[in-house]
């Protein structure tokens, strides 16, 4: 794949992607007539002091110049960026930290842990949906953590205004292993096969619909694991077809950088960036971030749908169509994406935890893997309400 502008290429694959290419672009450098606002440039990545920048974020005009700056880091640009000091006040994440830790030793006795994308079981500490837990149990220090103006900004920047937040709390003790390079979602979080299927045109849609980012409430020093970046990697278009092949993850350890982190910090990176979890080698450093998924408010469907009563409605049908020999699989596949919920998310990943390291089953696949096993209709309609009850708020 010599050209990643050629709109000619409907399917990215793995095999024709192109590591020259790939190594080529992030060879590219930043520089500070590109980042004006930016009080450093570290390793490629622009450093936005928010002590300084704060008071430009009051001024519309002077506000969406700073945005526009970070849309172009973000997009063309190094993919990543820091703000430095993005809260001011860090007894505002000490306040959380001790809720969020009250939350975990509590998950714990409850289930032993939370599962997690691309680590064991057990092996960090994680809290699905820190968003509500923390607004659950303590409205005034959700209030306080999120009427942060840096951090509302950059979510603007990329995403527009209506973004909608989540957020996973990721506890890393000393010796947590390192993750390995991957993208993140939507496409990240999808199987390779899956994520295969879909053309080369949704490739450039995916990074546009979320932003990573990730908060930190306590200092990360280098040898606590601090996420490892590779600039202008999420220029790479065919980079989700990419980023499971061994060529491309060795030359991310050859070449990825890791800043520290002071508390207070945040980084933001697009979610097409090549990243990666670092080891934590420390003693003592139990390395804390609450890590941000922002998503446009553009991912909505025009009208809502009752697929549970739906898939009930149809499988009987479905079932003996198959038994039939009326319709045949690409036939019955057709329907049931016409029918049923086809995507993992949004979900509750406390009760619907992915089940092969990335997204948990959908229901367009149960009905499927239903019909192919011939699963009765009894079954088949409690088995639906179990994904409903599970993917529930």
């Amino acid at each position: 794949m010599k050209d990643t502008v050629d709109n000619t290429i409907a399917y990215y694959d793995p095999e024709t992607c192109d590591l020259e290419e790939f190594t080529a672009l992030i060879g590219q450098v930043t520089r500070s007539e590109q980042v004006p606002h930016a009080a450093a440039i570290e390793k490629n990545i622009p450093i936005y002091d928010m002590s300084n920048l704060r008071a430009t974020l009051e001024d519309d005009r002077t506000r969406r110049g700073l945005m526009a700056e970070w849309a172009r880091v973000l997009g063309s640009g190094a993919g990543v960026l820091v703000l430095k000091g993005a809260y001011a006040d860090t007894a505002v994440l000490d306040e959380a930290t001790r809720i969020y830790e009250g939350i975990i030793a509590e998950e714990k006795q409850g289930t032993g842990g939370a599962g997690d994308h691309f680590a064991a079981a057990g092996a960090n500490d994680r809290i699905w949906n820190a968003l509500q837990k923390l607004c659950e149990a303590s409205p005034e220090a959700f209030l306080n953590y999120f009427a942060n103006t840096s951090i509302s900004a950059v979510c603007e920047a990329w995403l527009g205004p209506n973004y909608q937040m989540t957020a996973q709390v990721n506890l890393v003790h000393p010796s947590g292993a390192a993750q390995q390079a991957h993208r993140d979602y939507h496409l990240g979080f999808q199987t390779a096969e899956v994520s295969a299927s879909y053309p080369a045109h949704v490739h450039d849609v995916s990074p546009i619909l979320t932003l990573q980012g990730a908060v930190a409430h306590c200092d990360m020093p280098l040898n606590s694991g601090p996420t490892k970046l590779l600039p202008f990697s999420q220029a790479y278009r065919p980079g989700y077809a990419a980023w499971r092949r061994d060529d491309f993850r060795a030359l991310f350890e050859e070449r990825h950088v890791q800043l520290p982190l002071a508390k207070g910090d945040a980084v933001f990176f697009s979610p097409a960036l090549f990243h990666a979890a670092g080891a934590n080698t420390s003693h003592d450093i139990h390395r804390f971030a609450n890590l941000l998924q922002v998503s446009s408010a553009f991912g909505r469907a025009m009208e809502t749908v009752d697929r549970d009563k739906m898939c009930k409605l149809l499988y009987p049908h479905a079932l003996q169509a198959r038994q039939d020999g009326r319709l045949n699989a690409a036939e019955l596949s057709a329907a049931i994406a016409a029918t049923a919920e086809g995507y993992s998310f949004p979900t509750n990943l406390d009760r619907d935890p992915p089940t092969n390291g990335l997204a948990p089953e959908t229901q367009a696949a149960f009905f499927r893997r239903a019909l192919t096993e011939g699963v009765e209709e009894p079954a088949f309609a409690d088995r639906i309400d179990q994904m409903s009850q599970a993917r529930g708020a």
